[in-house]
């Protein structure tokens, strides 16, 4: 049963997505966010979960000065 419900709501999953894309701003922040939550999951030590708070910052700022910037220009004009 589980399996014919998971086969019968994927397809309408992948087809509802575009509906629900997000802008090129909040991808990319959710994207570092993921990726913050995956480095976390494998980080042992202190110096582990620093460095990916490290690399999550970076790639935030890089969002903010890349794709972030281009989309406040276009709504602006």
């Amino acid at each position: 049963m589980n399996v014919t419900l998971a086969f019968a709501l994927f397809p309408i999953l992948l087809l509802g997505a575009p509906v629900f894309a997000q802008s090129p701003c909040v991808d990319c922040l959710k994207a570092a966010q993921e990726q913050l939550k995956q480095c976390l999951g494998n980080a042992i030590s202190q110096e582990d979960k620093n460095s990916c708070a490290e690399r999550q910052q970076a790639k935030a700022t890089a969002c903010e000065s890349g794709e972030c910037e281009i989309e406040r220009a276009i709504s602006q004009n």
